[in-house]
């Protein structure tokens, strides 16, 4: 193995955020996550942040500084959804997924790439969704969020893939978890029957790549976005 290194996961209490720091911390490396709500998680280093407030974001940034040294790995996973049409869908409904889902991201990202760069090394991984690129049903907001990572991550190889920082998307499909769990049956069999694979994935099949991605063996990867859907959004 590689040595340790200093891995941040924001949202990493529940859902995909938690498989992809466990597949971190299985792997030998310092983990920390932020979390919203809730009670965070014993086996991570957890500092309750909310990304949608810089402030807070800095302050979290310090604290996993002041016991790890500076992040190496960024996972910006932090999401929320508000689904509606689009002709029920308020502003709020619209600026509030891209406050967390967009400009959360930037703002984590922004923070994360200071210390890398006085590192001269870091991996950024946007957890995108295959709905980014494929679009959804009642998802404006949310699909639009995750369809602007894209431009993000590849902006980011542009200006800093020189000094050995490499940003890249990952592009789950659906996956099983609390929140696929209490889907009616009918919708659950709806969703599979798209799915050329034939079933959900397991949120550790994501992490596995988050972790890959972030490997010494991709170094050489960077402004690309990598499916994990099953070949729901082949071609997107």
């Amino acid at each position: 193995m590689t040595s340790p290194k200093t891995v941040l996961v924001t949202g990493g209490n529940r859902g995909i955020g938690y498989a992809i720091a466990t597949e971190f911390k299985n792997a030998g490396h310092n983990v920390c996550i932020t979390y919203r709500s809730g009670e965070p998680p014993a086996e991570f280093f957890s500092v309750k942040a909310d990304v949608t407030d810089t402030a807070s974001i800095d302050a979290a940034f310090k604290e996993i500084e002041a016991e790890f040294g500076p992040v190496e790995v960024l996972v910006a996973n932090a999401g929320i959804t508000k689904d509606t049409l689009l002709m029920r869908m308020s502003e709020e409904d619209f600026t509030s997924v891209i406050d967390t889902n967009l400009t959360g991201a930037f703002r984590v990202v922004k923070r994360a790439t200071k210390g890398m760069l006085k590192l001269k090394r870091g991996r950024v991984i946007l957890i995108s969704s295959v709905v980014g690129l494929y679009g959804g049903m009642g998802q404006g907001n949310y699909s639009s969020s995750k369809a602007a990572l894209v431009g993000m991550a590849r902006s980011i190889t542009r200006e800093l893939g020189s000094r050995n920082i490499t940003a890249n998307v990952i592009a789950p499909g659906f996956i099983q978890t609390e929140m696929t769990d209490v889907l009616p049956q009918e919708t659950k069999k709806q969703y599979v029957n798209s799915i050329p694979a034939k079933r959900f994935a397991q949120p550790e099949e994501v992490a596995q790549v988050v972790r890959w991605i972030a490997s010494d063996e991709a170094s050489y990867i960077s402004g690309a976005v990598i499916p994990v859907d099953g070949g729901l959004g082949m071609g997107h």
